[in-house]
């Protein structure tokens, strides 16, 4: 079954790409914030997934940090990550700064991947092998991995209850590169299927979805961490 967008009718605007043109909360507008974790230590250049223990690096760790003191000023009423030590790390600093405790929501958690742990780069065992090829067949749906209606349906509905538990003000959600994605092609009733190298979500960026009660009026997205992300690890779906 096709999953209902995020909006109650009609078309959400064209998104904003203005650095700073997340909006804020008020005069009964609540806003939802879909961030992408930070950059993360990753060596061997895998794709890792939901595999544990991937921590943030040392650049990550300072987008964090950014992402702190970009969401310092607004009024954040929760903040919640994926349970992935990636997310967690994350959304930590942001909560801290608002003296609130950070939740835990299995349903923003990394997308489903078959190519878990298999390095993204040419050679044996990556995704370029002959011998992954057959789970590649149908990239609309995708065969290798969770279905993008079933990773939209499980964020819609977290976006939902965010939206629904605190009204004209803001949460953050803390997750991952894909799952963020088909959400706001979800809300911009665009197709869910697309080429991954065009997707607009970069490390420690921020989706913006905003309501006027219960209908969405405006998709935004920034980079709070632009000048951090020059010579960040580039391995996708994460």
């Amino acid at each position: 079954m096709s999953v209902p967008p995020v909006t109650g009718s009609g078309h959400a605007p064209g998104p904003s790409t203005e650095p700073g043109a997340e909006p804020r909360a008020g005069a009964g507008r609540t806003v939802v914030h879909l961030v992408r974790h930070g950059e993360v230590h990753n060596p061997e250049r895998v794709l890792y997934g939901r595999l544990p223990g991937y921590r943030l690096s040392e650049r990550g760790r300072a987008m964090a940090e950014r992402l702190a003191l970009h969401f310092s000023t607004r009024d954040v009423a929760s903040v919640t990550a994926s349970p992935l030590q990636r997310a967690q790390e994350t959304a930590a600093p942001i909560a801290a700064a608002h003296g609130l405790p950070l939740g835990t929501e299995e349903r923003v958690v990394e997308a489903g991947n078959s190519f878990e742990g298999r390095r993204v780069t040419a050679g044996a065992g990556s995704i370029r092998d002959p011998r992954v090829w057959p789970r590649l067949w149908n990239p609309l749906r995708p065969s290798w991995g969770e279905p993008y209606e079933q990773q939209a349906a499980r964020m819609t509905a977290v976006v939902r209850d965010a939206r629904d538990a605190f009204p004209g003000r803001e949460s953050v959600l803390v997750s991952h590169q894909l799952p963020v994605w088909v959400t706001r092609l979800r809300a911009e009733h665009r197709p869910l299927w697309h080429d991954p190298r065009k997707r607009q979500c970069a490390l420690a960026s921020v989706t913006s979805l905003e309501f006027s009660g219960r209908r969405l009026v405006s998709v935004s997205y920034s980079e709070p961490c632009a000048d951090l992300l020059v010579g960040a690890d580039p391995v996708p779906g994460a």
